[in-house]
């Protein structure tokens, strides 16, 4: 089969996608099981993009992909797989075949893939690795879910301090188990206890002769190896870290962490935290099976529908008042709208400064009083809009004060949830990111349909 594709062409197109010829041609290779075809059309890609069109495969034609690429198959591209996508390939793919990229992956991206395994598959594709390896994944598996333990990579180059900068560099030369990038050397004493760290580039200047201990930079930031991986992000981003040793409760170094793990972390979290706005859970993706995905959205789809019901009940109270006016009927829904934007809005802004700390006990009334006053003068603004259209449109004035008066208890209140919300529920220790919605949600659909039909009903008594 000839390929279709000048091997000089890029894969993907100006915008950043696969160019449709190219997925088109690695579908029509891998049907026609043209090993030579696949491996010349796919064996050159990056991890990242390798990654990526392994997503846009079916599931059948990603197990083809990797069992005709064989050996020429990046491991690497594993760890950057959608969660959802790595472990439909994992429970497909032999433990043998799986075991084998685990030992040509650092150990965070191997921790990656194993993670979210059954136990039991985990244990059939530890049994295959080396002794050694076995046990380092095993305990970098025993560190909590999201913590400093399961991003870093344990390997590290450690040096004692009485050695000289010529000793440091003949050992790097002869050692055949460094890791691929490093930046730094991190200094121990026997009992593997941290006392600093020497940059790379300062070493290759130093004299041979010149002792370790003279060019040691004790100013480290260690982190503790059960720091929740937000923590850490954090760290990175306040005292501008490329790399962080990850040390034991007993200071031995156990490990390092690196920028890149760092930019993972906060792409996950971010998009953690938009999935939980809207209510999906965080593993939710274009890749899973239409009965788990529905599976995941149906709980919280049942309690918006338990929190329309509410705001229902409050507007069949006024169905009296309803049917002596029906523009009240029209207008409404806008006040609720309104008022649930605003309140969106503010629970935004509220949930994300919470999640970077920038938001906190100390400056917590001057946010709520800031917000207030937005969200009244929104409120003002809006009123007058409002009640001019209401005035226009049904040709009444008391309709238009009605509204009026409504949009602006309605936005003010939402302005006041959208903060109180937030904080309450961090307060409580619950992630505001997953519940806040719903209830902000709530509160702004009641107040405004009651605002609005209780003043209409005082108004026509």
């Amino acid at each position: 089969m000839d390929s279709v594709l000048d091997e000089h062409m890029p894969v993907r197109d100006e915008e950043g996608d696969f160019r449709s010829e190219f997925l088109h041609a690695v579908e029509a290779a891998l049907e026609a099981e043209d090993i030579a075809e696949v491996r010349a059309l796919t064996g050159d890609l990056h991890e990242g993009d390798l990654a990526d069109l392994l997503e846009l495969l079916k599931p059948e034609e990603r197990d083809q992909l990797i069992t005709q690429l064989g050996h020429e198959f990046n491991p690497a591209a594993l760890s950057e797989l959608d969660e959802s996508v790595r472990d439909q390939l994992l429970a497909t793919l032999p433990a043998e075949v799986v075991a084998d990229a685990l030992q040509q992956l650092d150990t965070d991206d191997a921790v990656y893939l194993l993670e979210d395994l059954a136990e039991e598959d985990r244990n059939a594709i530890l049994d295959q690795l080396p002794r050694l390896d076995q046990l380092t994944l095993k305990k970098s598996l025993e560190y909590p879910e999201d913590s400093a333990g399961r991003i870093m990579r344990t390997e590290v180059i450690s040096v004692p301090p009485f050695w000289s900068v010529g000793q440091t560099i003949d050992f790097m030369r002869e050692s055949e188990d460094l890791p691929e990038r490093f930046e730094e050397i991190f200094v121990v004493d026997p009992a593997f206890h941290l006392i600093g760290s020497v940059a790379l580039n300062r070493l290759l200047r130093s004299k041979r002769h010149v002792n370790i201990e003279d060019i040691t930079d004790h100013e480290l930031r260690p982190i503790q190896a059960d720091s929740d991986q937000e923590d850490v992000a954090r760290e990175f981003e306040r005292y501008n870290l490329s790399s962080a040793p990850v040390v034991d409760p007993d200071n031995r170094l156990i490990g390092v962490i690196t920028a890149d793990d760092v930019v993972e972390v906060v792409q996950e979290e971010a998009e953690e935290d938009i999935l939980r706005l809207a209510g999906v859970a965080p593993s939710t993706g274009i890749s899973n099976s239409v009965w788990g995905t529905t599976r995941q959205r149906f709980a919280w789809l049942l309690v918006n529908l338990v929190t329309a019901i509410l705001a229902s009940f409050v507007i069949s109270m006024f169905d009296a008042t309803i049917q002596q006016m029906v523009a009240l009927a029209v207008l409404m829904p806008i006040v609720a709208s309104m008022g649930g934007n605003a309140g969106t809005q503010t629970m935004t802004v509220a949930v994300r400064a919470l999640a970077t700390r920038d938001l906190g006990r100390v400056n917590a009334l001057r946010v709520i009083g800031r917000e207030t006053a937005v969200g009244l003068l929104n409120g003002l603004l809006f009123a007058v809009l409002m009640g001019l259209v209401a005035y226009v449109w049904f040709g009444r004035t008391d309709l238009g004060l009605i509204i009026a008066m409504a949009m602006v208890v309605n936005l003010v209140v939402a302005a006041l949830a959208g903060i109180l919300v937030p904080l309450g529920l961090n307060e409580l220790g619950v992630d505001p990111a997953i519940t806040s919605g719903v209830f902000v949600t709530t509160v702004t659909d009641v107040v405004g349909f009651f605002a609005f039909l209780g003043l209409a009903a005082l108004w026509l008594l």
